[in-house]
């Protein structure tokens, strides 16, 4: 099996282990992948994820030992959904629109695929010693699972370019610094770190978060009153579900002064 998945009350965890390759994706793999994370998201008690890598590396992209063997009868199984069933691409789930968030721990490399799969995940835990790259610019190899649509959207167009142009090495610091990731933490701490995170996630009532980070993804580049009034009706359908019980908790004193640990 080319990965884990360890369940821990509402929180999965998707472990890449091709460690002998640096968690490279080869095509059983990224069936694997895409097959954990439709099943988490249809799994009614699983509320957050976080994916990483096993050993020193999160992921070095594609294996191109298959892409170099020559026949590619494994492009026929990708699809982008329809009858096919959940959209499947080369890295397995960069296709998916999940209905729950994901979180990166990226403990090493995340170079080419490996750093579209962190683009992916709705954001980033990196280890000090991280990297990202497109690595595949030496190749001749391009970016097919988002890469090129989910970066200008995180860091602007013309940085975008540059690091896909360059395919240069982007350390954590920078990652940090120019909005490729979130969090930055010692090395060894970035699965913990974000598990813990997860948790906290998890703790939310679930519509609210699903509608709110629902709006924040789909509306991004809609025309402002368009995507205002998305954003209220789908506001309101939670309101309604969690937001009235919600605010009575509070008016019971619970919360109050900005307090997280007990709501």
């Amino acid at each position: 099996m080319n990965i884990q998945i360890c369940r821990s009350g509402p929180v999965t965890t998707v472990v890449l282990d091709r460690p002998e390759g640096r968690n490279a994706v080869d095509p059983e793999t990224a069936r694997a992948l895409h097959r954990a994370f439709v099943e988490f998201d249809r799994d009614r008690e699983a509320r957050v994820a976080v994916l990483t890598g096993a050993g020193e590396a999160f992921c070095a992209g594609f294996d191109l030992k298959v892409l170099a063997e020559g026949p590619r009868d494994w492009l026929h199984d990708l699809h982008f959904g329809g009858d096919a069933g959940p959209p499947l691409g080369p890295m397995g789930p960069t296709r998916l629109h999940l209905s729950k968030p994901v979180i990166a721990a990226v403990n090493g490399a995340a170079v080419a695929g490996g750093m579209e799969l962190a683009l992916w995940c709705d954001f980033r835990v990196m280890e000090e010693q991280a990297f990202m790259g497109v690595y595949c610019r030496r190749w001749g190899v391009p970016l097919v699972d988002g890469g090129t649509v989910r970066l200008p959207r995180m860091v602007g167009q013309g940085r975008a370019l540059e690091l896909i142009l360059t395919g240069r090495r982007v350390d954590a610091d920078e990652c940090l610094r120019i909005g490729l990731c979130e969090h930055v933490v010692g090395s060894g701490r970035g699965r913990d770190f974000a598990e813990s995170l997860a948790a906290d996630i998890a703790r939310f009532p679930p519509e609210c978060m699903a509608a709110d980070r629902r709006s924040a993804l789909d509306l991004h580049g809609e025309p402002l009153d368009e995507a205002l009034r998305s954003e209220f009706c789908e506001g309101i359908a939670a309101l309604s579900a969690e937001g009235v019980t919600g605010a009575d908790r509070f008016a019971k004193g619970l919360g109050r002064h900005g307090d997280f640990g007990e709501i």
